[in-house]
């Protein structure tokens, strides 16, 4: 990246305080910044990390004082600097324009205007590729799946038969779309398989990190709303229904059937059981295990997840519970002795 930091204060539509022609070559975090970068600060809580940054230029609030540096005030600095940031990788990622002379392509799939394709990825019958989508190395697309314009799949993804995913999806590598969901019935002492013949089906605007498996559904569809962003290493059974917004972490597992409204936030290795419904707005803490399904506008925490502040109060409690053993110990050989005196 060389760019000036005035050609980057009208990107970000900022406005510059300091040298335009101070020349860019690069973007850090405030701390770990060095001569010739590019930060930022969001929270004027962290003010005595500007004062002490490295860094050539920073973007800050609009009512920050500029304190002698080259700065540039936005509105929203984190979402500036991350405009910058997506600039970068733009200009950093490495796309085979084309398709590539090792891709097998059913001659019934149809690929839109301008699809990129990279080597060694299998595109079965009767797919369908929107305009300007990037198909990465070593992919599988099924029969039917259906992928809207301007996506990037990146490489090593399997998306199988009549997955549909909408436009601007973001896909990394070593995920699966639409994998057999978890079905058994026992018969006699033995899991009988039972087929799972629906779809899954993604919304416009999302992005799904690696190594995530959706699992399509046993009748109908497994669906993502649209805007949702799923972190690495999660799994979303049959039948479950995300709605629009909503942030999943890593690890996060959720069982069959379930329903999260819009706009919820599962926290990282957080577990939903079967057939449970998460209200709007809801966020629930890291490591919780959730049986039961949890309110709108709700926060939830622990295991099993209750109410944040009821969580809190029961976790202090535990964590005095060698001082409570101790008191009960003692108080227990103060009523043997006065027993011992009564008698």
């Amino acid at each position: 990246m060389q760019k000036t930091i005035a050609e980057i204060a009208k990107m970000v539509d900022g406005e510059l305080v300091g040298d335009g022609k101070l020349l860019i070559t690069g973007l850090s975090g405030i701390k770990e910044a060095k001569p010739g970068d590019l930060t930022f600060l969001a929270n004027l809580k962290y003010s005595p990390l500007f004062k002490k940054t490295q860094a050539s230029a920073v973007i800050v609030p609009k009512d920050m004082p500029a304190d002698g540096k080259t700065v540039i005030r936005a509105e929203n600095p984190s979402l500036a600097f991350a405009n910058v940031a997506s600039l970068v990788v733009e200009e950093s990622l490495y796309i085979r324009k084309g398709i590539h002379e090792t891709v097998v392509i059913d001659p019934s799939a149809k690929l839109g205007k301008d699809v990129s394709v990279g080597a060694y990825t299998v595109i079965e019958k009767d797919a369908r590729i929107g305009d300007r989508t990037v198909i990465g190395s070593g992919c599988f697309i099924g029969h039917q799946a259906k992928i809207g314009r301007d996506g990037f799949i990146h490489p090593q993804v399997t998306i199988l038969d009549r997955t549909v995913i909408g436009e601007r999806v973001i896909v990394h590598s070593g995920t699966v779309i639409g994998s057999d969901g978890f079905g058994f019935v026992n018969v006699q002492g033995a899991h009988k398989k039972i087929p799972q013949i629906g779809i899954v089906e993604i919304g416009d605007d999302v992005e799904i990190g690696a190594c995530v498996t959706i699992d399509r559904a046993r009748f109908e569809k497994t669906t993502i709303g649209k805007g949702t962003k799923v972190d690495n290493l999660v799994q979303i059974a049959h039948n479950v229904h995300i709605g629009e917004n909503c942030i999943l972490c890593g690890q996060v597992g959720i069982s069959g059937s379930c329903i999260l409204e819009k706009n919820v936030v599962l926290a990282g290795q957080v577990g939903l059981a079967g057939h449970l419904t998460i209200g709007e707005n809801s966020v629930v803490a890291s490591g919780s295990g959730v049986p039961s399904s949890i309110p709108p506008n709700a926060m939830y925490w622990g295991f099993p997840a209750k109410p944040h502040m009821e969580a809190k109060r029961v976790n202090a409690c535990v964590q005095r519970l060698p001082q409570y053993v101790k008191t009960i110990q003692e108080l227990k050989k103060r009523i043997e002795e006065l027993e011992a005196k009564i008698n």
